[in-house]
């Protein structure tokens, strides 16, 4: 019996891709929501650090300043009160004051269109220290704006502003960014890198137990996998084996049963040879001697030949299937030309005005002749018996093969008859339980059509009948067949 072969193709969106897909995505979100939370908080710490410090020094230096500082001012004096706060602050702080239509800055070129009208207004409504983050020429700022008071709490009218460059901060921002960005990259890679163990891990017990359901499904009930640990796939494995247990002490009670079965057959058909031969040969007397007896008597003695020959056919029949069986036929092969085979078939059985027949001569190989003309016998005979005429047998040959056909014009094969045509004891007409035939007949002209390593087809015609081919295939020169 030839196994199917099974072919291991690569699934791209297999058990191992989805897993690690899985474990990508999952450890990515998880890696970009945290490096995203922590990336926020960072920034947030790092701003709000700088600009807490930027307000307390800013604070301080207005303060001490403000001290000497002599309300209303006039234009030398506020520049000077302006000049005095920014060299205290350093760092590069532009500072910028304003008392009523008088404005003062420490740098003249500096654009002070970062101030903000809704910060000025909020400082001065307010009362109070002020700031606010803004953009400008794409770098980061900010911007604190306070009111100048007395020590009775009102103010006196004198506002300051400075304006802090952000871009240390932004660097080290940046900075953050790109490390969180490289510990992501990282993450995805350990993830990887974990999602390809786990799935090797996972899978190798799934691949054994597909290897061995393959291996089962094609004959060899042998085939266990090992249980390695107590988890689910240990107890899938398991279950396998116990199934494939079950099911190998199923299929050996079933052939065992099988043999005894056909042992009993052969015993049995074996048996009657014997009695069946001396009964041949005494039903065959009678036959003879029908004429000279009573009309009665010899329509009796008619109808034991004919039961009897009947007999010895099914006999023959199963004795010729067990050998089968058992494998104990041996193939007398030899060089024939197969259409004379079948013409002696046709002459020897009187079929020869029955059937039409197409047979060229020349299509030669090594066959079995006594049992090719069996197959033949069982084809034509079927044809006759069961179709209707004309009944035609055409044998064609090429390089490659013999074929013999054998059709006829009955109402054909009905589809359910079809499978199984070449079964034993079959009947397709469950209505007649008998007929001249044993019901071994087809399954006999297989057996011999596979010893010449050929096959036999059934079919329907599309005109109508059925159709029988026989075909034979030709030994390569040298194979020695």
């Amino acid at each position: 019996m030839s196994r199917p072969v099974y072919r291991r193709r690569l699934r791209y969106g297999g058990l191992r891709t989805r897993l690690v897909v899985t474990f990508v995505i999952v450890a990515l979100i998880s890696a970009a929501t945290a490096t995203g939370l922590a990336y926020r908080e960072s920034r947030t710490a790092v701003l709000k650090r700088a600009q807490q410090a930027a307000m307390t020094d800013f604070r301080n230096r207005v303060s001490e300043v403000a001290a000497d500082f002599d309300i209303p001012p006039d234009q030398r004096g506020l520049t000077r009160f302006t000049t005095n706060v920014s060299h205290r602050l350093g760092g590069g702080a532009i500072v910028v004051t304003r008392y009523r239509d008088l404005t003062a800055t420490s740098d003249t070129l500096a654009d002070q269109t970062r101030i903000t009208p809704e910060l000025r207004a909020t400082v001065r409504t307010t009362g109070r220290m002020n700031f606010q983050r803004v953009e400008w020429g794409g770098e980061p700022y900010l911007i604190v704006g306070t009111p100048v008071t007395f020590d009775d709490g009102h103010t006196s009218g004198l506002e300051v502003f400075t304006i802090v460059a952000l871009s240390a901060e932004q660097e080290d921002i940046a900075g953050l960014l790109d490390a969180v960005q490289e510990g992501t990259a990282l993450v995805v890679l350990l993830s990887m890198a974990m999602a390809l163990l786990a799935a090797l891990t996972v899978l190798r017990p799934v691949r054994d137990l597909g290897r061995a359901t393959r291996d089962l499904a094609s004959g060899d009930l042998s085939t266990r996998v090992a249980v390695k640990g107590r988890d689910e796939l240990a107890e899938l494995a398991e279950t396998f084996n116990e199934t494939a247990d079950a099911l190998e002490a199923s299929v050996a009670e079933l052939h065992e049963q099988r043999e005894q079965a056909r042992r009993f057959v052969a015993d049995v058909s074996h048996e009657l040879r014997t009695p069946l031969a001396a009964m041949t040969m005494v039903s065959t007397v009678l036959d003879e001697d029908a004429a000279g007896l009573p009309p009665d008597t010899a329509k009796a003695a008619r109808t034991i030949s004919e039961e009897t020959a009947r007999l010895s056919r099914l006999v023959g029949d199963l004795i010729e299937i067990s050998r089968f069986d058992a494998n104990a036929i041996e193939l007398n092969s030899a060089e024939a030309d197969v259409g004379e085979i079948i013409r002696s078939t046709l002459a020897l059985r009187g079929w020869t005005g029955e059937v039409r027949a197409d047979l060229p001569e020349g299509a030669r190989t090594g066959v079995d002749q006594r049992r090719i003309d069996v197959v033949v016998a069982n084809l034509v005979g079927n044809a006759l018996r069961h179709g209707a005429q004309p009944v035609a047998i055409v044998l064609r040959s090429s390089d490659d093969e013999i074929t013999v056909e054998v059709t006829d014009c009955g109402p054909g094969l009905p589809p359910e008859v079809l499978p199984r045509i070449f079964d034993r004891f079959y009947k397709s007409d469950t209505a007649r339980t008998r007929s001249e035939g044993s019901g071994l007949g087809m399954a006999i002209a297989l057996e011999n059509a596979r010893l010449h390593d050929g096959t036999i087809e059934a079919a329907n015609r599309a005109g109508g009948g059925a159709v029988f081919t026989l075909r034979l295939p030709r030994p390569c020169p040298g194979s020695g067949r």
